[in-house]
């Protein structure tokens, strides 16, 4: 029986074609003519037996199951760079790497991080600092940091790298039974993206609502919601596995926040590329 292959070159080309968004765009990125790039893709949707594209007006534009072989390429490609890098930099990368990180994810992202990065570079020393985003953001701070984890609420920043745009929750025990005449909030200090947007929604509504304790560590926080303190907003995938998502009719949407990446180090360049494609792994 014959194992079917597909060709991570073709995949790249692919890859390129939808996130340039032309054919020729690719084509000039990967130093390729029209005709070439058109005959890779003809040969990939020939083994797949799937047309990719849709023509709209004088364009090509992924059609169902080009959107699922893009998510599923990007993986492979990953997959692909992450081992040639790894190999060709585990016995080379050392020196200090100064990383700046929010503290939610601080607790659910950095341990599984810092453990299997520290174990294959044991040469790199990490100083890791966590802090509010907007804290680890300041421009009179971000010399501090050769690279930086940080949510956004703000426009987009030319220097930094969306890593996903994702789902503000509510969080709480959902062992604890809300307040039906006010909601309890527990928050960080002020200058916290969660608890401006978090304030933000609430006004915009009629429901009662306070703020019953302020702590900018996330345990503290998870401490509060766990003696029923009330309940906070979390990236849902900073979620801890000790807290719940909550549904309450009285609980406004709180829209999505970009998880961003910042890489300013120029003194170890190869450690905080590599470094930062462990997080860019992780993020999802």
């Amino acid at each position: 029986m014959s194992v079917k292959q597909l060709s991570l070159d073709n995949l790249r080309t692919f890859v390129n074609i939808i996130e340039l968004g032309s054919f020729v765009k690719a084509g000039d990125a990967l130093g390729r003519s029209q005709p070439a790039i058109s005959l890779q893709m003809k040969k990939l949707e020939g083994q797949l037996g799937r047309k990719l594209f849709s023509k709209v007006g004088q364009s090509y534009q992924s059609n169902k199951d080009g959107d699922y072989l893009y998510q599923q390429a990007k993986q492979m490609l990953a997959i692909n760079d992450d081992i040639f890098t790894t190999l060709s930099t585990q016995q080379t990368l050392r020196g200090r790497l100064r990383l700046g990180i929010p503290s939610e994810f601080a607790s659910t992202l950095l341990p599984s991080i810092i453990g299997e990065f520290s174990q294959r570079y044991p040469d790199v020393s990490l100083d890791v600092t966590s802090s509010l985003s907007r804290q680890l953001l300041d421009k009179s701070l971000r010399k501090d940091f050769d690279l930086i984890l940080a949510l956004s609420d703000e426009a987009f920043e030319k220097d930094a790298e969306v890593l996903l745009e994702d789902d503000l929750v509510w969080v709480g025990d959902n062992s604890r039974k809300l307040n039906k005449n006010t909601l309890p909030l527990v928050l960080a200090p002020e200058g916290c993206v969660y608890r401006s947007r978090v304030i933000k929604q609430l006004k915009q509504q009629t429901h009662a609502w306070k703020i019953t304790y302020t702590n900018a560590d996330l345990y503290g926080l998870m401490a509060a919601i766990k003696q029923g303190l009330g309940i906070t907003a979390l990236a849902k995938s900073s979620l801890p596995a000790e807290l719940d998502i909550v549904k309450d009719s009285r609980l406004p949407s709180l829209g999505k926040i970009k998880i961003c990446l910042f890489n300013k180090d120029t003194q170890h360049p190869q450690v905080s590329k590599t470094l930062s494609e462990y997080i860019r792994a992780r993020i999802k």
